[in-house]
């Protein structure tokens, strides 16, 4: 049995009096703005529903209104799915395309598909079921010849543009969705591959699904593989209908086109206002010409907006209170399946641990490629180097070269609190929107997916640290014994992973690279700064800063480490047991992956007007 023609919930999606407005906010005062105005339309089971009109016109807010991706106090009317309100449990029977394709580039298509399949499809499945789901989709689709290939990105070689949005299709179909809402699956696409996709679009609605998509400028062979048309413009409802009797019906309101034309490009055309090849409707004729001639354009037609205003009338007073009575009708459903859309449960594909390992995993292969990049190992064994040489063989016996010791056990403190950071605060803003869209179509619990990934960079994050230590500590002379290296290792290790979750958090909290960069810059200075190499004494009033300051302690517990039962102090820093330091580390380790999860818990994951 094909993945197509399994048999899934049926869903009648309704929806009356659509109104969404923003609210922009000025410097002194605030705006509000209508995005769309009284839309109804309806589609069900079996049928292919397309939203066209202009750039701008609301069609992508129409699109994630329908889908529950856009749930605020500013939308208006009702949207019903089997005589229903929007409920949790509809993410799992709703497939949702983003105009975007947020892929991960480093994975291939067969990898992509089978991590979705194991977060998705239901627990009754066994991973082998599920992976065989992965691979009916991918010989569905035709991706076979590329299954092995990587996505590819800005900086990636990889698949083509039509692959790609087929893999995100696929990505969607998997589940065997009740609704799939896709948004502009055709832009970029040659006009074959084009056809090809909504060809797939319309297979999968004939087996009983409901399918509602934007496009922007079909051909007109696509055109005619549309149900059901919604032509919005400026916001407002201009046609609603089988696509099949839009041309009759603007022809029967005075708009025909004068030469044989694409009906989309004539749709379009009436959307934008533009009756250039298009007939002047007579009562539009008469109204121009009795106001001011100066609202005509030079060639003799009426303005966009004149042509707007009667579109909108016209629908409303012909055909919408028609619509509205139709939609009024109750669908022939029995309670249960009424009652099965109306469920507040959500449904899990997999459990918390599967998801924590499944992602784990996932997050391994997608970054090692970076972690283990030419660039990124020249750049820490070239330091490592010319570290070793500089501190050749310093002496720890004399003042002048513990000294020199501590200037080196201080480099290594900010080296390794800078790294991190640095690299930690790209995480969550870089992954925002895969996060969005995943969460969105509640693939796994925020947690599962935060322990992840902040344990599937410490394998990776470790390596480096290794190599970097084993170069310049022999090098360098510093204390040779196993128990003192690796306790050397460990604090460093220590300073690593609370500098990478003040990193995180910095980037969970702000989201935003340019200022979370600032900030994370004057804080790694600061905490530089007091990192009690520089500065011994500091003013009582200041002094709390270098409690928090992980070079600090890193830098401190090095200095123990290396001096301990030789000298009684350091540099002024007493060389004690230095379970302070550690504490203090392990409380970062944990306080700012904390302060992470709480500003990704108060993120706003659904989609954004």
């Amino acid at each position: 049995m094909k993945f197509q023609t399994e048999p899934t919930l049926p869903i009648y999606l309704k929806f009356t009096d659509v109104t969404y407005k923003v609210i922009i906010k000025g410097m002194t005062s605030c705006e509000e703005r209508d995005i769309l105005n009284g839309i109804t339309g309806a589609v069900n089971p079996g049928e292919v529903l397309a939203l066209m009109g202009p750039s701008g016109s609301g069609k992508t807010t129409l699109l994630n209104l329908l889908g529950g991706r856009l749930i605020q106090s500013t939308v208006g009317g009702s949207i019903t799915y089997n005589d229903q309100p929007y409920s949790k449990f509809l993410k799992s029977r709703i497939g949702f395309v983003t105009q975007d394709d947020v892929l991960f580039p480093h994975l291939t298509v067969k990898e992509t598909l089978m991590y979705a399949a194991r977060l998705r499809l239901p627990k009754v499945l066994t991973r082998q079921q599920k992976e065989k789901r992965a691979v009916d989709v991918i010989y569905e689709l035709g991706l076979e010849r590329c299954q092995d290939t990587m996505i590819g990105g800005s900086f990636v070689r990889g698949v083509s543009g039509g692959e790609r949005k087929r893999v995100c299709i696929g990505n969607e179909i998997i589940i065997n969705p009740s609704l799939l809402f896709l948004d502009e699956p055709t832009s970029g696409l040659d006009s074959t591959t084009a056809l090809r996709t909504i060809q797939t679009l319309q297979d999968i609605a004939e087996v009983g699904k409901t399918v509602i998509t934007t496009i922007h400028q079909p051909s007109s062979r696509l055109f005619h593989k549309f149900d059901k048309l919604i032509l919005l413009g400026k916001g407002s409802l201009l046609y609603f209908g089988k696509a099949s009797e839009a041309i009759v019906y603007f022809s029967s309101i005075g708009c025909s086109p004068l030469i044989a034309m694409n009906p989309a490009e004539f749709l379009l055309d009436l959307a934008n206002g533009n009756l250039t090849d298009i007939s002047v409707p007579s009562e539009l004729e008469d109204k121009v010409q009795m106001e001011n001639s100066e609202t005509e354009t030079g060639n003799g037609k009426p303005p966009p907006a004149v042509v707007h205003e009667y579109l909108v009338e016209a629908y409303e007073s012909r055909v919408a209170d028609t619509e509205k009575k139709k939609l009024m009708a109750p669908l022939p459903l029995d309670d249960e399946l009424k009652s099965k859309v109306s469920s507040s449960k959500r449904q899990w594909g997999a459990s918390w641990w599967q998801q924590y390992c499944i992602l784990f995993c996932r997050g391994i292969k997608e970054r090692k490629h970076d972690y283990f990049s030419w660039l990124r190992i020249t750049q820490v064994l070239s330091t490592a180097i010319i570290l070793g040489l500089l501190w050749w063989q310093s002496d720890s016996k004399t003042i002048r070269g513990r000294q020199d010791q501590a200037g080196l056990l201080f480099f290594i403190a900010v080296f390794w609190g800078f790294f991190p950071v640095f690299t930690a605060i790209f995480t969550f803003p870089q992954e925002r929107a895969m996060l969005g869209k995943e969460r969105a179509a509640d693939m796994y619990r925020l947690s599962a997916y935060f322990l992840a990934r902040t344990t599937s960079d410490l394998p990776l994050d470790l390596i480096l640290p290794v190599l970097f230590l084993l170069v310049v500590y022999f090098m360098a002379g510093l204390r040779l014994s196993a128990s003192h290296f690796f306790l050397s290792m460990l604090t460093v290790f220590l300073c690593i992973v609370a500098a990478q979750g003040l990193g995180l958090a910095i980037g969970a909290t702000l989201m935003d690279l340019k200022r979370a960069t600032t900030l994370a810059s004057v804080t790694v200075m600061t905490f530089m700064l007091a990192g009690g190499y520089f500065v011994k004494k500091v003013p009582v009033f200041i002094s709390w800063i270098r409690y928090m300051s992980f070079n600090y302690h890193t830098y401190k517990l090095l200095l123990k480490v290396q001096y301990q039962d030789i000298m009684p102090t350091v540099n002024g820093i007493k060389t004690d047991s230095g379970l302070k330091e550690v504490g203090a580390l392990v409380a970062m380790i944990f306080g700012y992956r904390f302060l992470a999860y709480l500003s990704l818990r108060k993120m706003q994951l659904h989609c954004e007007a």
